[in-house]
């Protein structure tokens, strides 16, 4: 794993998951539960900063460790 950071490409809230695009140009799936913030402020929004770190998922690479910028 390695530190990334990247911008929101498109989350759905309700859904609770989305992409990010990486520095790098990757696209990564990104799911709420890997969200690292207080309470239940989870919620991303298109266009934001975020730094990750990435796992390998069964379906490609996946954000753990997400926090806001």
């Amino acid at each position: 794993m390695a530190n990334f950071t990247g911008v929101v490409k498109w989350f759905d809230n309700e859904r609770g998951y989305g992409f990010i695009s990486a520095n790098d140009g990757n696209d990564v799936f990104v799911h709420h539960t890997s969200v690292k913030e207080e309470g239940h402020n989870k919620d991303l929004h298109e266009g934001q900063e975020v730094t990750f770190d990435i796992t390998q998922a069964d379906r490609g690479p996946s954000a753990i460790n997400v926090q806001k910028l």
